[in-house]
């Protein structure tokens, strides 16, 4: 059996080709239907994303022409000219396309390493698969494999727990500073893009209350309304300044939005712990001074930044081992295949050894005397069977492991010169 695929990502391909070429939920049944065509492709799925388009494939025709079926498939299905898509694509087959499959479930091959979307995708794309009809015992088993890898990976290391974004990190800090975030209110001056996601963040983290200020009234009480929170006028905020639990600033304003004098006044009325100011505005909205101060922390865009970088550093680090879980995955999976492949062996060897107890039951009959007709049928029909079984079973043990080394065929070639039968 081979397993081919072919496809594109963010790697080798800009965004308006991956669009181009992308499968939306109301094509892929279709698209499905005309990729299998039971000789050339006897199996296959999709896997579309933002990222990456892939298809995967079982060719019983042969790894070249399975490539090339798919990689006309992609063309003609889209209308695009092959030479347009050729600088772009990418093409795997045997034991390279496992392993692929296996670093695009865990997050491996993604834009940002030990992201967790990509794995619901792909299931995703194999249960479209499933449901459409053209995955069958290959595929079933690869698919079912490469989501097994992708969740052993998140289990065995790290590479999914050290947040990548500026807003994630935005939430570890304030775990950090308030290790229950479900008593806090955040404070979320301005409505710059990434202020409100690490606010979202927050919330979602569990963070007890919202208050939204923004020069702009109705947008501040559109995210206000969102999460339940409130919403105050921009000029207003610094009375509640103190009822804050932590404050974070993004606005597109020239110069300071909170100095020193705001926020010792805030300090000095607050009966609740320290204050966590988080500044994600350029340039800078809140004193930088404001660090300075007795139960305040702050920390600006740069700060988080360089959480960033360092936990994308850590991620790396957990991508190597999961680089060495995925190889022994791969070898594991390829003796499996391997022993999936000799049911026709099987069958071969119970054939030759049924030849030679019926050609010797046959030769011997006269010797036997006298037997009934239900006395014969017995002998071909239950006796001999069981013998067979018998016999061939130390036989396909051995054929098994042999399979899994890819050493079966030259066991079936003993085992033909041993009774000599060509």
């Amino acid at each position: 059996m081979n397993i081919v695929l072919v496809g594109l990502s963010h790697k080798t391909a800009p965004v308006e080709m991956r669009e181009r070429l992308a499968f939306n939920e109301a094509l892929i049944n279709d698209a499905l239907s005309a990729l299998v065509d039971h000789v050339e492709v006897d199996e296959g799925l999709i896997v579309s994303t933002c990222n990456r388009v892939e298809v995967v494939a079982s060719v019983p025709a042969g790894v070249e022409k399975g490539i090339h079926r798919l990689t006309g498939f992609l063309s003609d299905f889209h209308n695009l000219p092959l030479e347009s898509l050729d600088l772009h694509l990418y093409r795997h087959s045997h034991t390279d396309a496992i392993k692929h499959i296996f670093r695009v479930a865990s997050s491996l091959d993604s834009m940002v390493v030990g992201e967790s979307q990509i794995l619901g995708q792909v299931k995703e794309a194999y249960q479209c698969a499933v449901r459409a009809g053209t995955v069958g015992r290959v595929l079933s088993q690869l698919m079912h494999r490469a989501l097994s890898v992708a969740k052993r990976i998140r289990t065995e290391t790290a590479i999914s727990q050290k947040p990548v974004s500026i807003s994630s990190v935005a939430v570890e800090l304030a775990r950090k500073v308030h290790s229950d975030l479900s008593d806090n209110t955040i404070l979320l001056v301005g409505a710059g893009e990434i202020g409100e996601l690490a606010a979202r963040n927050l919330m979602e983290a569990g963070a007890g209350k919202l208050i939204v200020t923004n020069r702009t009234t109705e947008r501040a009480e559109q995210i206000a309304r969102e999460f339940g929170g409130g919403a105050v006028n921009f000029e207003a905020f610094y009375d509640i300044l103190p009822s804050a639990d932590i404050v974070i600033c993004s606005t597109d304003a020239p110069d300071y939005v909170i100095r020193m004098a705001d926020a010792r006044r805030a300090l000095k009325s607050r009966r609740r712990g320290p204050l966590l100011f988080i500044d994600i505005s350029v340039p800078r909205n809140i004193d930088p001074a404001i660090a300075d101060l007795q139960d305040s922390f702050l920390f600006d865009v740069d700060d988080l930044q360089s959480v960033v970088n360092s936990n994308l550093t850590e991620r790396q680090r957990e991508a190597h081992v999961a680089e060495a879980i995925i190889e022994a995955e791969v070898q594991h999976f390829i003796k499996h295949l391997r022993s999936l492949d000799i049911g026709p062996s099987v069958l071969e060897v119970k054939e030759i050894l049924s030849q030679v107890a019926l050609s010797e039951f046959k030769r011997n009959r006269k010797r036997m005397g006298n037997l009934d007709p239900e006395q014969e049928t017995a002998i071909e029909d239950i006796l001999i069977p069981a013998l067979v079984n018998k016999l061939s079973h130390p036989v396909l043990v051995h054929l098994r492991a042999a399979a899994r080394n890819g050493d079966s065929t030259d066991v079936l070639d003993e085992l033909r010169k041993m009774i000599r039968i060509d």
